[in-house]
């Protein structure tokens, strides 16, 4: 077995023991929500995708609260599995899929294109930005949004290396930001909401 050290931040062998021993993130609040109405709008049906969902409550207020028809996709199968047993048993749920989209196959998607990507505190982890970035645009439909949610550098109020280093880094949003033809921000204490249109 690798050393944690030697494990890519990106990879199912980094996240599926902190998702199988119980850990748990930071959840949505009202004013993040409420940011997602003002930037994503009502979904009316339309594919979304959830890369990296974790327990699933972001592609659930897509799919339950903005009415997209969301698919929440993780690279661990334990976060997968604590997301679709949050499913309620009132009308259709989100779907839920194990795939690591950084290297995962992607034509294992129920749909070819998405009106929106979100990605919600998974960027950062990425080794590689770009070709993250690259599979991203391939899958948005034109007039898509790709709604991104990330730390930012030197927010915290801390000394604890391990805390500071949670932030992108001003490179790391500039690479983000790039070649899009609409970008908006909106930001919500250490973090920053990027709407992306191509």
């Amino acid at each position: 077995m690798p050393t944690p050290s030697a494990v890519s931040t990106a990879s199912p062998d980094y996240w599926e023991p902190l998702w199988a021993g119980g850990r748990r993130y930071r959840q949505l609040c009202e004013t993040e929500k409420q940011l997602m109405a003002e930037h994503l709008g009502p979904g009316e049906g339309r594919p979304a995708l959830d890369i990296g969902s974790g327990d699933g409550r972001l592609a659930r207020h897509l799919h339950h609260g903005l009415g997209y028809r969301t698919t929440g996709i993780d690279c661990s199968s334990s976060a997968v599995a604590v997301a679709a047993a949050h499913n309620s048993g009132t009308g259709p749920a989100p779907a839920w899929q194990c795939l690591d989209f950084a290297t995962g196959d992607l034509t294992t998607l129920p749909d070819p294109a998405y009106a929106l990507i979100t990605c919600r505190l998974v960027y950062r982890w990425m080794d590689d930005k770009a070709g993250f970035l690259g599979r991203v645009r391939r899958l948005l439909a034109p007039g898509g949004t790709f709604w991104v949610v990330t730390e930012i550098a030197g927010r915290r109020t801390t000394t604890d290396p391990a805390l500071l280093g949670l932030g992108i880094s001003p490179s790391d949003a500039e690479l983000l930001a790039a070649g899009w033809s609409v970008v908006r921000t909106a930001d919500l204490d250490v973090l920053r909401c990027f709407a992306l249109r191509p």
